[in-house]
C-alpha cells in the first residue's frame, strides 16, 4: 500500500488541479473533492470570490460548498506536481492550453481535457508527448450564475478515456471517485468515437440556439422546422464520423433528440457566451468538423452554413465589445 503523502499508511489522495472554475470545472471539482481527492483550482475572473468563499454548486441532487485545497491565479503557482490536471476552459483560438497547464505538469501527470469540440487534443499531445492525455465528455446541463456559483440543472455524466485510445488506470481512478460521489462516469478505450458522438448534440443545438434568436433546447424542439434542421445536422455529423473511421450507433440521433425532449429547458453554453458578449466555441464545435469534411471531400452543407453564419455573428459581436 502506498504511504500517504502526509504520513500514515492510507492510500495517497489523488492530487487534482482544475483549470477553469466555470460550470463544468466547478461541478466536477466539487464532486471529486467530495469523494476524497485533493482538489486545487486555477481561477481567473472568479479568483477573489473563490478564494474568499469557495464554490457553491446548487443542484436538485444536493447543494455543495466546495473549498479548494489551493486557489491559484495560474498553474505556475501550484508549486508541486499534480497527478491530474483537469482542463475545463473554453476551446478558443486565443487560449493556449499547453501554456495554461505547463506549470503543474510533471513526469507522472495525466492531462484531462473536459472540453467541447472535435480534434482538440493534438496541441496538448504535441506539447507533452511523454504525458498521458485523457479526453473527457461532459453530458451536463449546468450554468455559472455568478462568481463561484454554479447552477446544476440536469444530468452530469462524464465519459473519459486515454487519447487517442487504450486503457488508463488514471481514468479508472477518476471514474471510481466520481461514482462514489454520485456522478455517473464511463471509461472508454475509444474516446475519439465518443467525441464524435457528443458532437451529434453539440453541432446542432449550440449554433441553432444562437441563430434562432436566443432560444433554449425545449423551444428548438417545439418547432417542426428547427427540429428538422437539428436532425439533418445530426445526420451530417454521423456521415462525417463514419467517413473519418468512427461510425456511430444507428440510434444515436433518436437518443439525442428524445433525451433532449425530456430534460429541463437548457440555455446552451454557446448561447450564454453570446448573450454575455464572450467569444463562442465556433471553431472547436463546427470549424474543426467542417475542415475534416473538406479534407475528406464530404459535403456537409448545413454545417457549412451554420459555421459561416456563426463566424460572422461572433466577429461582429467581438468587434463591438
Amino acid at each position: 500500500m502506498e504511504e500517504d503523502r502526509r504520513g500514515g499508511d492510507k492510500p495517497a489522495a489523488l492530487r487534482i488541479l482544475v483549470i477553469g472554475t466555470g460550470a463544468v470545472g466547478g461541478f466536477y471539482g466539487a464532486r471529486l473533492a467530495q469523494a476524497g481527492a485533493e482538489v486545487s483550482v486555477v481561477a481567473r475572473s472568479d479568483y477573489d470570490a473563490v478564494a474568499a468563499q469557495g464554490i457553491h454548486v446548487q443542484s436538485d441532487s444536493g447543494d455543495t460548498w466546495f473549498v479548494p485545497r489551493k486557489v491559484l491565479r495560474s498553474a505556475v503557482e501550484y508549486g508541486e506536481e499534480a497527478d491530474v490536471v483537469l482542463v475545463a476552459t473554453k476551446v478558443l483560438p486565443v487560449v493556449d492550453t499547453p501554456r495554461l497547464v505547463g506549470g503543474a505538469v510533471g513526469r507522472g501527470t495525466s492531462i484531462l481535457l473536459v472540453q467541447n469540440g472535435i480534434d482538440i487534443e493534438e496541441p496538448v499531445r504535441r506539447a507533452f508527448p511523454d504525458n498521458e492525455i485523457l479526453s473527457g465528455l461532459a453530458f451536463i446541463a449546468a450554468n455559472r450564475i455568478g462568481p463561484g456559483r454554479i447552477l446544476h440543472l440536469d444530468y452530469g455524466r462524464l465519459t473519459l478515456g486515454r487519447y487517442p485510445s487504450g486503457p488508463s488506470p488514471t481514468a479508472e481512478s477518476i471514474r471510481s471517485l466520481l461514482e462514489s460521489a454520485g456522478v455517473p462516469c464511463t471509461v472508454t478505450q475509444d474516446v475519439v468515437t465518443a467525441r464524435w458522438q457528443k458532437l451529434v448534440w453539440n453541432a446542432p443545438f449550440n449554433p441553432v440556439s444562437v441563430l434562432a434568436g436566443g432560444v433554449d433546447t425545449r423551444t428548438i424542439l417545439e418547432s417542426e422546422e428547427s427540429t428538422r434542421l437539428v436532425r439533418a445536422v445530426m445526420e451530417e455529423v454521423c456521415r462525417l464520423a463514419a467517413a473519418a473511421g468512427h461510425p456511430l450507433p444507428a440510434d444515436v440521433i433518436e437518443q439525442n433528440i428524445q433525451g433532449t425532449r425530456v430534460m429541463k429547458p437548457y440555455m446552451t453554453s454557446m448561447l450564454l457566451d453570446f448573450e454575455n458578449r464572450r467569444p463562442m466555441e465556433v471553431e472547436a464545435i463546427l470549424g474543426n468538423a467542417v475542415r475534416i469534411a473538406r479534407c475528406l471531400g464530404l459535403p456537409v452543407p448545413r454545417m457549412e452554413t451554420l459555421y459561416a453564419l456563426l463566424r460572422s455573428v461572433d466577429a461582429q459581436r467581438q468587434s463591438s465589445v
